[in-house]
Protein backbone atom coordinates (compact mmCIF):
# COMPACT_ATOMS: atom_id res chain seq x y z
CA UNK A 1 0.00 0.00 0.00
CA UNK A 2 1.38 3.56 -0.68
CA UNK A 3 -0.90 5.07 2.13
CA UNK A 4 -2.79 3.50 5.43
CA UNK A 5 -5.31 2.04 6.42
CA UNK A 6 -6.62 5.20 8.48
CA UNK A 7 -6.29 7.62 5.45
CA UNK A 8 -8.79 5.56 3.34
CA UNK A 9 -11.51 7.15 5.95
CA UNK A 10 -10.36 10.81 5.02
CA UNK A 11 -10.69 9.99 0.85
CA UNK A 12 -13.56 12.22 -0.77
CA UNK A 13 -13.66 9.19 -3.64
CA UNK A 14 -12.80 5.56 -3.44
CA UNK A 15 -12.35 3.06 -6.43
CA UNK A 16 -12.66 -0.40 -4.71
CA UNK A 17 -11.67 -2.42 -7.74
CA UNK A 18 -11.26 -6.06 -7.48
CA UNK A 19 -12.19 -6.20 -3.90
CA UNK A 20 -14.83 -7.83 -1.66
CA UNK A 21 -14.08 -5.85 1.28
CA UNK A 22 -16.58 -6.29 3.58
CA UNK A 23 -16.16 -9.74 4.08
CA UNK A 24 -11.90 -10.36 3.00
CA UNK A 25 -11.18 -7.13 4.99
CA UNK A 26 -13.77 -6.39 7.45
CA UNK A 27 -12.20 -3.81 9.49
CA UNK A 28 -10.77 -1.58 6.75
CA UNK A 29 -13.90 -1.60 5.30
CA UNK A 30 -14.89 0.37 8.36
CA UNK A 31 -12.78 2.97 7.13
CA UNK A 32 -14.38 2.92 3.76
CA UNK A 33 -18.11 3.31 5.69
CA UNK A 34 -16.99 6.03 7.35
CA UNK A 35 -15.34 7.68 4.60
CA UNK A 36 -19.05 7.43 3.46
CA UNK A 37 -20.49 8.95 6.03
CA UNK A 38 -17.77 11.49 5.34
CA UNK A 39 -19.52 12.15 2.35
CA UNK A 40 -17.00 10.51 -0.09
CA UNK A 41 -17.95 8.88 -3.29
CA UNK A 42 -17.41 5.22 -3.19
CA UNK A 43 -17.23 3.32 -6.55
CA UNK A 44 -16.97 -0.78 -6.39
CA UNK A 45 -16.01 -2.29 -10.01
CA UNK A 46 -16.87 -5.90 -9.02
CA UNK A 47 -18.62 -8.71 -11.34
CA UNK A 48 -20.85 -9.47 -8.27
CA UNK A 49 -22.99 -7.66 -6.59
CA UNK A 50 -21.57 -7.98 -3.00
CA UNK A 51 -22.58 -6.18 0.03
CA UNK A 52 -19.69 -3.41 -0.97
CA UNK A 53 -21.14 -2.85 -4.01
CA UNK A 54 -24.53 -2.77 -2.40
CA UNK A 55 -23.58 0.65 -0.38
CA UNK A 56 -21.81 1.93 -3.39
CA UNK A 57 -22.72 5.14 -4.80
CA UNK A 58 -21.95 3.32 -8.26
CA UNK A 59 -21.22 -0.51 -8.56
CA UNK A 60 -19.45 -0.86 -11.80
CA UNK A 61 -20.42 -4.81 -12.84
CA UNK A 62 -18.40 -5.26 -15.95
CA UNK A 63 -17.35 -8.91 -17.25
CA UNK A 64 -14.83 -10.43 -15.43
CA UNK A 65 -10.92 -9.84 -16.69
CA UNK A 66 -12.29 -6.88 -18.30
CA UNK A 67 -10.17 -4.47 -16.27
CA UNK A 68 -7.41 -3.04 -18.05
CA UNK A 69 -10.51 -1.80 -21.02
CA UNK A 70 -12.39 0.31 -18.14
CA UNK A 71 -8.92 1.46 -16.72
CA UNK A 72 -7.87 2.91 -20.12
CA UNK A 73 -11.22 3.98 -21.07
CA UNK A 74 -11.41 5.96 -17.51
CA UNK A 75 -7.79 7.11 -18.73
CA UNK A 76 -9.13 7.74 -22.12
CA UNK A 77 -11.79 10.47 -20.72
CA UNK A 78 -10.30 12.58 -18.49
CA UNK A 79 -7.02 13.21 -21.15
CA UNK A 80 -9.70 13.96 -23.62
CA UNK A 81 -11.86 15.91 -21.14
CA UNK A 82 -8.62 17.47 -19.87
CA UNK A 83 -9.15 16.96 -16.73
CA UNK A 84 -5.80 15.82 -16.00
CA UNK A 85 -3.02 16.53 -13.55
CA UNK A 86 -0.71 18.47 -15.74
CA UNK A 87 1.91 19.92 -13.14
CA UNK A 88 2.32 16.31 -11.87
CA UNK A 89 2.36 14.62 -14.96
CA UNK A 90 5.04 16.97 -16.34
CA UNK A 91 7.19 17.51 -12.86
CA UNK A 92 7.18 13.98 -11.53
CA UNK A 93 6.64 11.68 -14.55
CA UNK A 94 8.12 10.09 -18.05
CA UNK A 95 6.86 8.21 -21.05
CA UNK A 96 2.98 9.73 -20.50
CA UNK A 97 2.57 10.42 -25.04
CA UNK A 98 3.02 6.56 -25.23
CA UNK A 99 0.28 6.12 -22.74
CA UNK A 100 -1.41 9.07 -24.01
CA UNK A 101 -1.39 7.41 -27.66
CA UNK A 102 -2.68 4.07 -26.46
CA UNK A 103 -5.38 4.51 -24.12
CA UNK A 104 -6.79 6.59 -27.30
CA UNK A 105 -7.75 3.32 -28.95
CA UNK A 106 -9.88 2.82 -25.47
CA UNK A 107 -13.25 5.22 -25.93
CA UNK A 108 -16.12 4.45 -23.45
CA UNK A 109 -17.89 2.91 -26.31
CA UNK A 110 -15.54 0.50 -26.99
CA UNK A 111 -15.24 -0.26 -23.97
CA UNK A 112 -18.86 -0.95 -23.13
CA UNK A 113 -18.42 -3.06 -25.54
CA UNK A 114 -15.78 -5.14 -23.83
CA UNK A 115 -16.72 -4.65 -20.01
CA UNK A 116 -20.65 -4.68 -20.28
CA UNK A 117 -20.66 -1.20 -18.79
CA UNK A 118 -22.67 1.83 -20.58
CA UNK A 119 -20.36 4.24 -21.88
CA UNK A 120 -22.00 7.19 -19.82
CA UNK A 121 -21.20 5.21 -16.38
CA UNK A 122 -17.69 4.95 -17.59
CA UNK A 123 -17.50 8.90 -17.99
CA UNK A 124 -19.14 9.88 -14.89
CA UNK A 125 -16.71 7.58 -12.34
CA UNK A 126 -13.80 9.06 -15.09
CA UNK A 127 -15.09 12.81 -14.10
CA UNK A 128 -15.68 11.78 -10.58
CA UNK A 129 -12.13 10.10 -10.24
CA UNK A 130 -10.16 13.38 -11.71
CA UNK A 131 -11.62 16.26 -10.12
CA UNK A 132 -11.62 14.68 -6.47
CA UNK A 133 -9.53 16.48 -3.95
CA UNK A 134 -8.41 13.04 -2.50
CA UNK A 135 -9.07 10.35 -4.42
CA UNK A 136 -7.70 6.54 -3.61
CA UNK A 137 -7.69 2.98 -5.17
CA UNK A 138 -8.35 -0.13 -3.44
CA UNK A 139 -7.83 -3.31 -4.99
CA UNK A 140 -7.12 -7.41 -4.10
CA UNK A 141 -6.89 -10.55 -6.30
CA UNK A 142 -9.58 -9.53 -8.16
CA UNK A 143 -7.36 -7.63 -10.48
CA UNK A 144 -4.04 -9.73 -9.67
CA UNK A 145 -4.88 -12.94 -10.24
CA UNK A 146 -5.34 -12.87 -13.92
CA UNK A 147 -3.17 -13.51 -16.91
CA UNK A 148 -2.42 -10.08 -17.01
CA UNK A 149 -2.35 -9.13 -13.24
CA UNK A 150 0.90 -7.05 -13.49
CA UNK A 151 -0.50 -5.18 -16.35
CA UNK A 152 -3.81 -4.89 -14.40
CA UNK A 153 -1.65 -3.19 -11.44
CA UNK A 154 0.21 -1.37 -14.83
CA UNK A 155 -3.20 0.47 -15.78
CA UNK A 156 -4.41 1.33 -12.09
CA UNK A 157 -1.00 3.24 -10.93
CA UNK A 158 -1.21 4.81 -14.68
CA UNK A 159 -4.71 6.26 -13.62
CA UNK A 160 -3.19 7.31 -9.99
CA UNK A 161 -0.85 9.41 -11.34
CA UNK A 162 -2.67 10.88 -14.64
CA UNK A 163 -4.54 12.42 -12.05
CA UNK A 164 -1.66 13.01 -9.34
CA UNK A 165 -3.56 11.02 -7.08
CA UNK A 166 -0.38 9.11 -5.25
CA UNK A 167 2.57 10.87 -2.84
CA UNK A 168 -0.22 12.83 -0.56
CA UNK A 169 -2.79 11.51 2.33
CA UNK A 170 -5.98 9.72 1.68
CA UNK A 171 -4.96 8.93 -1.80
CA UNK A 172 -2.83 6.41 -3.60
CA UNK A 173 -2.81 2.70 -4.95
CA UNK A 174 -3.56 0.55 -2.27
CA UNK A 175 -3.37 -2.89 -2.54
CA UNK A 176 -4.92 -4.86 0.53
CA UNK A 177 -2.91 -7.80 1.63
CA UNK A 178 -4.26 -11.05 1.69
CA UNK A 179 -3.06 -12.71 4.20
CA UNK A 180 -1.94 -10.92 8.01
CA UNK A 181 2.15 -11.45 7.57
CA UNK A 182 1.87 -11.79 3.00
CA UNK A 183 3.48 -8.15 3.24
CA UNK A 184 6.09 -9.08 5.83
CA UNK A 185 6.83 -12.41 4.32
CA UNK A 186 7.72 -10.86 0.94
CA UNK A 187 9.69 -7.88 2.23
CA UNK A 188 11.86 -10.93 3.91
CA UNK A 189 12.74 -11.91 1.31
CA UNK A 190 10.45 -14.97 0.14
CA UNK A 191 10.28 -14.07 -3.02
CA UNK A 192 12.02 -16.22 -5.83
CA UNK A 193 14.43 -13.56 -7.22
CA UNK A 194 15.22 -11.09 -4.02
CA UNK A 195 17.04 -10.63 -0.40
CA UNK A 196 15.64 -8.79 2.12
CA UNK A 197 13.83 -5.49 1.29
CA UNK A 198 13.36 -6.72 -2.71
CA UNK A 199 17.14 -6.45 -2.98
CA UNK A 200 17.57 -7.93 -6.36
CA UNK A 201 19.77 -11.47 -6.37
CA UNK A 202 20.57 -10.19 -9.77
CA UNK A 203 22.59 -7.43 -8.49
CA UNK A 204 26.49 -8.33 -7.76
CA UNK A 205 27.15 -6.02 -4.89
CA UNK A 206 23.67 -7.20 -3.15
CA UNK A 207 25.02 -11.00 -3.39
CA UNK A 208 28.46 -10.01 -2.22
CA UNK A 209 26.58 -7.75 1.29
CA UNK A 210 24.42 -10.72 1.98
CA UNK A 211 27.25 -13.20 1.05
CA UNK A 212 29.63 -11.44 3.89
CA UNK A 213 26.88 -11.62 6.80
CA UNK A 214 26.31 -14.80 6.11
CA UNK A 215 30.00 -16.02 6.09
CA UNK A 216 29.82 -17.76 2.29
CA UNK A 217 32.27 -17.62 -0.63
CA UNK A 218 29.62 -16.10 -3.26
CA UNK A 219 25.10 -16.39 -3.65
CA UNK A 220 23.38 -17.83 -6.64
CA UNK A 221 22.56 -15.00 -9.00
CA UNK A 222 20.13 -16.87 -10.63
CA UNK A 223 15.95 -16.36 -9.60
CA UNK A 224 14.37 -19.15 -8.11
CA UNK A 225 11.23 -20.59 -9.14
CA UNK A 226 7.61 -19.27 -8.51
CA UNK A 227 5.34 -22.00 -6.69
CA UNK A 228 3.71 -22.73 -10.12
CA UNK A 229 6.88 -23.34 -11.72
CA UNK A 230 7.91 -25.54 -8.70
CA UNK A 231 5.07 -27.81 -9.53
CA UNK A 232 5.38 -28.14 -13.13
CA UNK A 233 8.92 -28.97 -12.82
CA UNK A 234 7.91 -31.87 -9.66
CA UNK A 235 5.29 -33.22 -12.15
CA UNK A 236 8.53 -33.88 -14.59
CA UNK A 237 10.78 -35.06 -11.84
CA UNK A 238 12.87 -32.23 -12.71
CA UNK A 239 12.57 -30.91 -9.27
CA UNK A 240 12.67 -33.73 -6.76
CA UNK A 241 12.49 -32.61 -3.44
CA UNK A 242 10.10 -30.37 -1.84
CA UNK A 243 9.60 -27.95 1.88
CA UNK A 244 6.76 -26.40 2.25
CA UNK A 245 6.09 -24.03 5.55
CA UNK A 246 2.59 -22.87 6.88
CA UNK A 247 0.58 -23.70 2.74
CA UNK A 248 -1.65 -25.57 1.94
CA UNK A 249 -1.36 -25.64 -1.68
CA UNK A 250 -3.82 -28.80 -2.42
CA UNK A 251 -6.65 -26.86 -1.57
CA UNK A 252 -5.38 -23.52 -2.46
CA UNK A 253 -3.75 -23.70 -5.71
CA UNK A 254 -4.92 -23.83 -9.17
CA UNK A 255 -5.63 -27.53 -11.11
CA UNK A 256 -4.96 -28.64 -7.32
CA UNK A 257 -5.24 -32.67 -9.29
CA UNK A 258 -2.00 -31.33 -10.57
CA UNK A 259 -0.56 -29.94 -7.62
CA UNK A 260 -1.55 -33.27 -5.70
CA UNK A 261 0.32 -35.55 -9.00
CA UNK A 262 3.25 -32.75 -8.48
CA UNK A 263 3.74 -34.12 -4.38
CA UNK A 264 3.48 -37.47 -5.17
CA UNK A 265 6.20 -37.27 -7.60
CA UNK A 266 9.03 -36.23 -5.48
CA UNK A 267 11.41 -38.06 -3.50
CA UNK A 268 10.92 -36.53 -0.50
CA UNK A 269 8.36 -34.18 1.09
CA UNK A 270 8.63 -32.20 3.61
CA UNK A 271 5.97 -29.86 5.54
CA UNK A 272 6.04 -27.82 8.35
CA UNK A 273 2.74 -26.65 10.19
CA UNK A 274 0.18 -26.29 12.92
CA UNK A 275 -2.01 -28.64 11.81
CA UNK A 276 -2.44 -31.88 9.33
CA UNK A 277 -3.27 -30.20 6.53
CA UNK A 278 -4.45 -31.86 3.19
CA UNK A 279 -0.83 -30.86 2.09
CA UNK A 280 0.84 -32.02 4.85
CA UNK A 281 -0.89 -35.85 4.77
CA UNK A 282 0.96 -36.43 1.63
CA UNK A 283 4.52 -35.46 3.35
CA UNK A 284 7.00 -37.87 4.44
CA UNK A 285 7.83 -35.84 7.31
CA UNK A 286 5.94 -33.42 8.75
CA UNK A 287 7.59 -30.84 11.43
CA UNK A 288 4.77 -29.44 13.84
CA UNK A 289 5.46 -25.52 13.77
CA UNK A 290 4.17 -23.42 16.74
CA UNK A 291 1.60 -21.32 16.21
CA UNK A 292 1.63 -16.78 16.39
CA UNK A 293 0.68 -17.41 20.20
CA UNK A 294 3.90 -19.91 20.97
CA UNK A 295 6.10 -17.82 19.67
CA UNK A 296 7.80 -14.14 19.30
CA UNK A 297 8.18 -12.44 16.32
CA UNK A 298 7.44 -9.77 14.44
CA UNK A 299 4.65 -9.19 11.49
CA UNK A 300 4.43 -6.55 8.80
CA UNK A 301 0.77 -5.82 7.45
CA UNK A 302 -0.91 -4.42 4.63
CA UNK A 303 -0.29 -1.10 5.53
CA UNK A 304 3.90 -1.58 6.05
CA UNK A 305 3.19 -1.86 9.45
CA UNK A 306 6.12 -3.70 11.50
CA UNK A 307 4.72 -4.94 14.48
CA UNK A 308 5.77 -7.44 17.36
CA UNK A 309 4.36 -10.73 18.31
CA UNK A 310 4.67 -12.05 21.92
CA UNK A 311 4.55 -15.45 23.21
CA UNK A 312 1.73 -16.06 24.87
CA UNK A 313 2.09 -19.44 25.68
CA UNK A 314 4.53 -22.07 25.34
CA UNK A 315 4.27 -24.39 22.37
CA UNK A 316 2.03 -27.35 22.51
CA UNK A 317 3.47 -30.56 22.21
CA UNK A 318 6.39 -31.31 20.39
CA UNK A 319 6.11 -28.18 18.08
CA UNK A 320 8.67 -25.48 17.93
CA UNK A 321 8.71 -21.95 16.61
CA UNK A 322 9.81 -22.19 12.99
CA UNK A 323 13.09 -20.24 13.20
CA UNK A 324 14.62 -22.74 15.65
CA UNK A 325 13.14 -25.73 13.26
CA UNK A 326 14.96 -24.28 10.28
CA UNK A 327 18.35 -23.58 12.43
CA UNK A 328 18.51 -27.20 13.46
CA UNK A 329 17.70 -28.11 9.87
CA UNK A 330 20.63 -25.93 8.64
CA UNK A 331 23.07 -26.72 11.47
CA UNK A 332 22.60 -30.57 10.74
CA UNK A 333 23.28 -29.77 6.62
CA UNK A 334 26.66 -28.30 7.70
CA UNK A 335 25.63 -24.49 7.62
CA UNK A 336 25.46 -23.82 11.31
CA UNK A 337 22.73 -20.99 12.17
CA UNK A 338 23.16 -20.11 15.52
CA UNK A 339 21.45 -17.63 16.91
CA UNK A 340 19.90 -16.95 20.62
CA UNK A 341 16.58 -14.88 19.88
CA UNK A 342 14.03 -13.79 17.66
CA UNK A 343 15.54 -10.31 17.71
CA UNK A 344 18.79 -11.76 16.77
CA UNK A 345 17.41 -12.28 13.88
CA UNK A 346 15.76 -9.32 13.14
CA UNK A 347 18.83 -7.58 13.98
CA UNK A 348 20.83 -9.00 10.96
CA UNK A 349 17.80 -8.33 8.61
CA UNK A 350 17.57 -4.97 9.36
CA UNK A 351 20.78 -4.60 9.26
CA UNK A 352 21.05 -5.61 5.72
CA UNK A 353 17.92 -3.97 4.51
CA UNK A 354 18.01 0.01 4.15
CA UNK A 355 14.00 0.32 4.59
CA UNK A 356 14.09 -1.48 7.79
CA UNK A 357 17.31 -0.27 8.52
CA UNK A 358 15.57 2.10 12.02
CA UNK A 359 13.52 -0.29 12.98
CA UNK A 360 14.21 -2.74 16.43
CA UNK A 361 12.45 -4.93 18.80
CA UNK A 362 13.21 -2.31 21.36
CA UNK A 363 11.64 0.78 19.42
CA UNK A 364 8.49 -2.05 18.80
CA UNK A 365 7.71 -1.91 22.05
CA UNK A 366 7.00 1.35 22.10
CA UNK A 367 4.36 0.98 19.08
CA UNK A 368 4.27 -0.43 15.11
CA UNK A 369 6.30 1.12 12.31
CA UNK A 370 5.73 1.75 8.94
CA UNK A 371 8.68 1.25 6.46
CA UNK A 372 10.38 2.62 4.99
CA UNK A 373 12.67 3.55 8.54
CA UNK A 374 16.14 4.26 7.10
CA UNK A 375 17.28 5.28 10.38
CA UNK A 376 16.56 4.60 14.65
CA UNK A 377 15.94 8.62 14.42
CA UNK A 378 13.20 8.12 11.71
CA UNK A 379 9.46 7.98 12.57
CA UNK A 380 8.29 5.27 9.80
CA UNK A 381 6.41 6.51 6.72
CA UNK A 382 2.82 6.98 6.42
CA UNK A 383 2.61 7.01 3.12
CA UNK A 384 4.65 6.33 -0.10
CA UNK A 385 6.32 8.84 -2.79
CA UNK A 386 5.85 12.38 -1.26
CA UNK A 387 8.36 14.33 -2.79
CA UNK A 388 9.49 11.83 -5.32
CA UNK A 389 9.14 7.95 -6.58
CA UNK A 390 11.95 5.35 -5.82
CA UNK A 391 13.03 4.92 -9.39
CA UNK A 392 13.35 8.99 -10.04
CA UNK A 393 10.18 10.06 -12.15
CA UNK A 394 7.16 7.75 -12.16
CA UNK A 395 7.08 5.74 -15.46
CA UNK A 396 3.55 5.28 -17.30
CA UNK A 397 3.31 1.82 -19.23
CA UNK A 398 1.01 1.47 -21.77
CA UNK A 399 -0.98 -1.55 -21.13
CA UNK A 400 -3.70 -3.00 -24.03
CA UNK A 401 -6.50 -5.66 -22.98
CA UNK A 402 -6.37 -9.38 -23.29
CA UNK A 403 -9.21 -10.93 -22.86
CA UNK A 404 -9.16 -14.43 -20.27
CA UNK A 405 -7.01 -17.60 -21.12
CA UNK A 406 -10.71 -19.28 -21.07
CA UNK A 407 -13.96 -18.05 -22.06
CA UNK A 408 -17.20 -19.81 -22.44
CA UNK A 409 -18.39 -21.96 -25.05
CA UNK A 410 -20.57 -24.94 -25.89
CA UNK A 411 -18.84 -27.42 -23.67
CA UNK A 412 -18.46 -25.35 -20.87
CA UNK A 413 -20.69 -22.49 -21.02
CA UNK A 414 -20.51 -20.58 -17.56
CA UNK A 415 -17.50 -18.54 -16.10
CA UNK A 416 -15.99 -19.71 -12.64
CA UNK A 417 -14.72 -17.23 -10.20
CA UNK A 418 -13.51 -17.45 -6.95
CA UNK A 419 -12.64 -15.96 -2.83
CA UNK A 420 -13.57 -16.13 -0.07
CA UNK A 421 -16.00 -15.87 2.50
CA UNK A 422 -16.91 -13.29 5.93
CA UNK A 423 -16.96 -16.61 8.36
CA UNK A 424 -13.91 -18.54 6.90
CA UNK A 425 -9.81 -17.39 6.04
CA UNK A 426 -7.86 -19.48 2.63
CA UNK A 427 -8.06 -23.20 3.11
CA UNK A 428 -9.34 -22.97 7.03
CA UNK A 429 -6.51 -24.82 8.51
CA UNK A 430 -7.71 -22.07 11.43
CA UNK A 431 -11.20 -21.14 10.61
CA UNK A 432 -12.53 -24.69 10.42
CA UNK A 433 -10.76 -25.70 13.66
CA UNK A 434 -12.35 -22.88 16.06
CA UNK A 435 -15.55 -25.31 17.50
CA UNK A 436 -17.81 -22.47 16.80
CA UNK A 437 -17.17 -20.63 12.51
CA UNK A 438 -17.56 -24.03 11.42
CA UNK A 439 -20.33 -24.54 13.02
CA UNK A 440 -22.08 -21.37 12.25
CA UNK A 441 -20.72 -21.67 8.52
CA UNK A 442 -20.18 -25.36 8.30
CA UNK A 443 -21.04 -25.50 4.24
CA UNK A 444 -19.87 -24.53 1.31
CA UNK A 445 -22.48 -23.18 -2.06
CA UNK A 446 -22.33 -22.35 -4.99
CA UNK A 447 -23.88 -19.23 -6.14
CA UNK A 448 -25.90 -18.96 -9.29
CA UNK A 449 -28.44 -17.05 -10.85
CA UNK A 450 -31.59 -17.43 -11.54
CA UNK A 451 -31.89 -17.58 -14.97
CA UNK A 452 -28.82 -19.76 -15.50
CA UNK A 453 -30.02 -21.93 -12.73
CA UNK A 454 -34.07 -22.08 -14.09
CA UNK A 455 -32.40 -23.21 -17.66
CA UNK A 456 -30.31 -25.96 -15.89
CA UNK A 457 -33.46 -27.41 -14.06
CA UNK A 458 -31.48 -26.52 -10.57
CA UNK A 459 -33.59 -25.18 -7.94
CA UNK A 460 -32.22 -24.02 -4.51
CA UNK A 461 -30.45 -26.58 -2.39
CA UNK A 462 -29.85 -28.73 -5.20
CA UNK A 463 -26.10 -31.06 -5.48
CA UNK A 464 -24.60 -28.71 -8.68
CA UNK A 465 -22.04 -30.85 -10.47
CA UNK A 466 -19.62 -28.21 -11.63
CA UNK A 467 -16.50 -29.33 -14.08
CA UNK A 468 -14.21 -28.16 -16.11
CA UNK A 469 -11.34 -28.94 -18.42
CA UNK A 470 -8.91 -30.14 -15.14
CA UNK A 471 -11.76 -31.80 -12.68
CA UNK A 472 -14.78 -32.20 -11.16
CA UNK A 473 -16.99 -30.90 -7.72
CA UNK A 474 -20.09 -31.47 -6.04
CA UNK A 475 -21.56 -28.37 -4.23
CA UNK A 476 -24.72 -27.37 -3.44
CA UNK A 477 -26.33 -24.66 -5.43
CA UNK A 478 -27.84 -20.97 -3.81
CA UNK A 479 -30.16 -19.23 -6.47
CA UNK A 480 -28.37 -15.81 -6.17
CA UNK A 481 -28.94 -12.34 -7.24
CA UNK A 482 -24.94 -11.88 -6.36
CA UNK A 483 -23.83 -13.15 -9.61
CA UNK A 484 -24.86 -11.86 -13.02
CA UNK A 485 -26.19 -14.23 -15.63
CA UNK A 486 -23.41 -16.48 -16.88
CA UNK A 487 -21.06 -16.47 -13.77
CA UNK A 488 -21.00 -18.73 -10.56
CA UNK A 489 -19.13 -17.82 -7.46
CA UNK A 490 -18.12 -20.08 -4.50
CA UNK A 491 -15.34 -19.97 -1.96
CA UNK A 492 -11.45 -22.65 -1.73
CA UNK A 493 -12.21 -22.66 1.98
CA UNK A 494 -13.58 -26.31 2.08
CA UNK A 495 -11.89 -29.55 1.22
CA UNK A 496 -15.08 -31.15 0.37
CA UNK A 497 -15.79 -28.37 -2.04
CA UNK A 498 -11.99 -28.25 -3.55
CA UNK A 499 -12.50 -25.70 -6.03
CA UNK A 500 -9.38 -25.39 -7.34
CA UNK A 501 -9.52 -29.04 -8.82
CA UNK A 502 -11.06 -26.84 -11.43
CA UNK A 503 -9.54 -23.72 -11.63
CA UNK A 504 -7.10 -22.64 -14.53
CA UNK A 505 -3.34 -22.69 -13.74
CA UNK A 506 -2.28 -20.20 -16.59
CA UNK A 507 0.30 -17.58 -15.43
CA UNK A 508 0.31 -14.31 -16.02
CA UNK A 509 3.80 -13.84 -18.58
CA UNK A 510 5.25 -11.08 -16.09
CA UNK A 511 4.78 -12.06 -11.84
CA UNK A 512 3.84 -15.71 -12.27
CA UNK A 513 0.28 -15.60 -10.51
CA UNK A 514 -2.56 -17.93 -12.35
CA UNK A 515 -5.57 -16.62 -13.24
CA UNK A 516 -7.75 -17.99 -10.14
CA UNK A 517 -10.63 -15.57 -10.76
CA UNK A 518 -11.70 -16.80 -14.58
CA UNK A 519 -12.24 -20.20 -15.40
CA UNK A 520 -14.91 -21.82 -18.19
CA UNK A 521 -17.08 -24.28 -16.61
CA UNK A 522 -20.51 -26.56 -17.20
CA UNK A 523 -23.06 -26.99 -14.17
CA UNK A 524 -25.34 -29.64 -14.24
CA UNK A 525 -27.97 -31.07 -11.73
CA UNK A 526 -26.00 -33.93 -9.92
CA UNK A 527 -27.59 -37.08 -10.08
Amino acid sequence: MTNSIDEISGADFILAIGTNTTEAHPIISLKIKKAQRQGATLVVVDPRRTELAERADQHMQLKPGSDIALLNALAQVIIAEDLWDKDFVAGRTEDFAAFKEVVAQYPPELAEQITGLPADMIREVARGYARACKATILYTMGVTQHICGTHNVLAVANLAMLCGQIGKESSGVNPLRGQNNVQGACDMGALPGVFTGYQAVTAADQRAKFAGAWRVAELPGRPGLTVGEMFDKAGTGEVRGMYIMGENPVLSDPDSNHVVHALEKLDFLVVQDIFLTETAALGDVILPAASFAEKDGTFSNTERRVQRVRKAIDPVGSAWADWQIICTIATAMGYPMQYATASDIFDEMAALTPSYGGISYARLEQGGIQWPCPHTGHPGTAYLHKDNFSRGPGKFNPVVYVPPAELPDAGYPLLLSTGRRYFHYHTGTMTRRTGALEVHYGTEYLEINQADAAALGITDGDIAQVSSRRGLVKVEARISKVVPQGLVFTSFHFPEVAINKLTNPAQDMVSKIPELKVCAVKVEKAC
